[in-house]
């Protein structure tokens, strides 16, 4: 039988508290992020319609339905979970960390450990040999910004784990879930191919593509669960094996929905949200207003992550900003001095719901400046 497992963390709450009294930059997109709504669980969201399409596959009936806090520890993520200790997500550049030990969730697959920390779910394993579960929910990265990118985004992650003595999990096993998956969102005549991949967390790991207007699509990784992340949640691998996935969502509505822009799952407005009603359902563009840029140009130490420009970015731009691209950057030690770099952006500002005016985004734009010279000790050229 499915239960719907909630699991929280009384530290969470804490660590909320304190931040809700925080007033610095990094504590402030936090308290946004936070505040973010969990798509999956908004009606005529495509990231609903996704979800839901593949947590209804009759394969996953027994599957529980698991939520998990969205502050974690590093533990938990990374070290529980494999993860080399050079890997980028263990850096600021990557994850938005709230103090040392904690961050938000960069991927739902930390569902593990919590998942495996609760005492009813132990004790299916041992009665019954067998677990399983699903874990949709919100996830955290700083990255670049273009059409493709958000620092939020969900995901849904599967496991599976077994005892040796009830079944062998082979990579056949999970090719199969996989493939079910695949159909169900694209079509029972999509053509697809399994490749190798590479996970900390899975050992062998595969990915499954499809081939979408002449290009080959990732659309699933996943793989067997390694031996050693057994050990680290306590589970003798010479007894128990499983498997495992994961996927972005985000990345699939906007392939089969034909969905150009990240922000528009994020809009509420009615002439937007009003097209997603099934699986089949294609996005018709409101209006094509116009886009409007603007360059900024400044010398920063070379050292510098640009991921933390992009951030300056979105805190006064919102979801206004289609893209922001780097057009050139350069070096001049007897000019600019030494460990000195000089880079400039083009901010393409475009809302897919109304036309801006040039009051606003002149206003957004001198914020922006203001800001990278304050946070990035900038020079403006």
């Amino acid at each position: 039988m499915r239960k719907e497992i909630i699991i929280q963390d009384p530290n969470e709450q804490k660590l909320i508290e304190e931040l809700n009294i925080r007033t610095d930059v990094k504590a402030e997109r936090i308290k946004r992020f936070l505040a973010l709504p969990d798509l999956s669980k908004k009606e005529n969201s495509p990231i609903k319609i996704i979800a839901d399409r593949i947590i209804s596959l009759p394969i996953f009936s027994d599957f529980d339905i698991v939520s998990i806090p969205k502050i974690v520890t590093v533990e938990d993520e990374f070290d529980v979970l494999n993860s080399p200790k050079d890997h980028p997500t263990r850096k600021e550049t990557d994850t938005f960390f709230i103090d040392q030990t904690h961050h938000l969730r960069t991927q739902m697959t930390v569902m593990w450990p919590f998942y495996l920390r609760d005492k009813s779910v132990l004790e299916k394993l041992e009665k019954d040999g067998q677990i399983m579960a699903l874990a949709p929910g919100l996830v955290y990265r700083k990255d670049e910004i273009d059409r493709k990118h958000f620092p939020a985004f969900h995901q849904i992650d599967g496991l599976l784990i077994c005892k040796k003595d009830k079944k062998i999990i082979t990579l056949d096993d999970l090719k199969e879930v996989e493939t079910e998956m695949t159909k169900v969102i694209f079509g029972n005549d999509i053509e697809y191919r399994f490749l190798v991949d590479s996970f900390p967390f899975t050992d062998p790991s595969v990915q499954i593509e499809i081939k979408f207007n002449d290009d080959w699509l990732e659309v699933v990784g996943s793989g067997l669960v390694h031996q050693q992340v057994l050990k680290n949640l306590g589970l003798d691998p010479e007894v128990y094996n499983g498997w495992a996935f994961g996927f972005g969502i985000e990345r699939l509505a906007m392939v089969k929905m034909q969905i150009p822009d990240i922000r528009i799952f994020w809009s509420t407005d009615p002439r937007i949200t009003n097209q997603f009603k099934d699986i089949n359902s294609k996005y018709k563009e409101v209006s094509k207003y116009p886009e409007t840029s603007r360059d900024i140009s400044f010398i920063i130490d070379k050292n510098i992550n640009l991921n933390n420009y992009y951030e300056i970015v979105r805190d006064f731009a919102d979801n206004l900003i289609e893209e922001v691209k780097l057009v050139d950057e350069f070096e001049n030690e007897a000019k600019f001095g030494a460990g000195k770099k000089s880079y400039t952006f083009r901010i393409v500002y475009r809302s897919p719901e109304r036309t801006l005016t040039s009051e606003e985004i002149n206003k957004i734009q001198e914020e922006i400046r203001q800001e990278t010279v304050k946070q990035l000790n900038a020079i403006l050229r």
